[in-house]
């Protein structure tokens, strides 16, 4: 017999969120490990936030929707309240009720900077570490560095002189899309600033390449099982990649030897010295048609060339953040909010590379 299609719905509805995702979600696990980490976290919450007035959006929630974002590629906070308002599993991840209101789209506007002054984002992925090396995924010996561009939230047109002087072009036609002539201009970050995004710096990854404004986004990985470390998001600079790859190097250095793995920017004497100083042993993969900082006393070992295959997996790390963590292109700007979003996103990354080494172990 056919069945009707009613149009009245019903008025009530005594089926929960959590009912409606299924038990073997990949969501499922993550969100375990979310909400042990955020119940940690929560002194840390209590010190941002005042002990009086009207209640706040929790800030867990607002995390979980952050994590939410990056997981899915939401390209917006207004797309993701969007997908909030809707979608079922979203409401279960983020500890929403059917018929909770959500919040507006400024309000991660309003408690990004609480949350970046209180250092959440670093909290939070140190605690993601904590987890890994309870379940002994951490190797404590063999790592890798190396850094990537992240592209600005900033066009070039916005690259503009520092000190504007009499000889500058008059007023473009459209306010809004400027024609402007590059051609014969000189421009470098010593002369030039980007008027939206002014921590930003002009930087191009080789001979050849076209110039853009970015940033640099550097991670310290190990080899084990490929989860990072450490992270940092830094100005783009000629100096940066092996300054910051230093310091990165030097929180995990000690008293037992250590080795970290590079590409061949990193074959220079003094990020090979720097690293023999901290008690590291440098698995740099040696350069071609010039003099090389490694020698024989380095290569001779099997473990250099196990090195040189695990390095390769920083790359998917890179690959993740730029195709599914939104990391491509920039939606903020600012050296530490960049620095907070990169960091977080890492974050992310560990959790499903966690969960995923569990699943392979189940």
């Amino acid at each position: 017999m056919r069945g009707d299609d009613p149009k009245q719905p019903g008025v009530f509805s005594f089926v929960m969120p959590e009912q409606r995702v299924p038990q073997d979600h990949p969501l499922r696990p993550i969100r375990a490990m979310v909400d042990a980490i955020l119940h940690e976290l929560s002194p840390a919450f209590a010190r941002l936030y005042s002990k009086t007035g009207r209640p706040s959006i929790p800030p867990e929630r607002l995390l979980r929707a952050l994590l939410l974002q990056i997981l899915y590629t939401i390209r917006s906070e207004r797309q993701l309240m969007e997908q909030l308002d809707y979608n079922l599993l979203f409401r279960w991840f983020v500890g929403l009720n059917m018929d909770d209101p959500i919040w507006d789209a400024t309000t991660f506007t309003k408690n990004r900077q609480r949350l970046l002054d209180g250092g959440i984002a670093q909290a939070f992925f140190e605690r993601v570490l904590a987890q890994a090396r309870d379940r002994h995924l951490l190797s404590a010996e063999h790592f890798t560095v190396d850094a990537t561009l992240l592209e600005a939230w900033a066009g070039l047109k916005t690259f503009r002189p520092k000190k504007p002087g009499p000889t500058d072009p008059p007023s473009p036609d459209d306010p809004g899309n400027p024609t402007v002539n590059f051609h014969g201009d000189r421009r470098s970050n010593a002369t030039h600033q980007s008027t939206t995004d002014p921590d930003a710096r002009l930087f191009r990854k080789g001979t050849g390449r076209e110039a853009k404004l970015c940033y640099m986004g550097h991670v310290l990985m190990e080899n084990r099982h490929g989860l990072v470390v450490r992270a940092q998001a830094t100005a783009a600079t000629g100096t940066a990649e092996a300054h910051t790859a230093e310091d990165l190097v030097e929180q995990i250095a000690g008293d037992r030897r250590r080795t970290v793995g590079a590409d061949k920017a990193f074959d220079t004497g003094d990020f090979v010295d720097a690293m023999r100083d901290l008690n590291v042993t440098p698995h740099v993969a040696q350069r071609t048609g010039r003099q090389s900082a490694i020698d024989e006393r380095t290569t001779r070992h099997p473990g250099y060339e196990i090195s040189q295959r695990a390095r390769k997996r920083v790359e998917e790390i890179f690959g993740w953040l730029k195709t599914v963590g939104l990391m491509r292109k920039l939606r903020h700007r600012g050296t530490d909010r960049v620095d907070w979003m990169f960091v977080f996103a890492c974050a992310v990354y560990n959790l499903i590379r966690m969960r995923n080494l569990q699943e392979a172990a189940a």
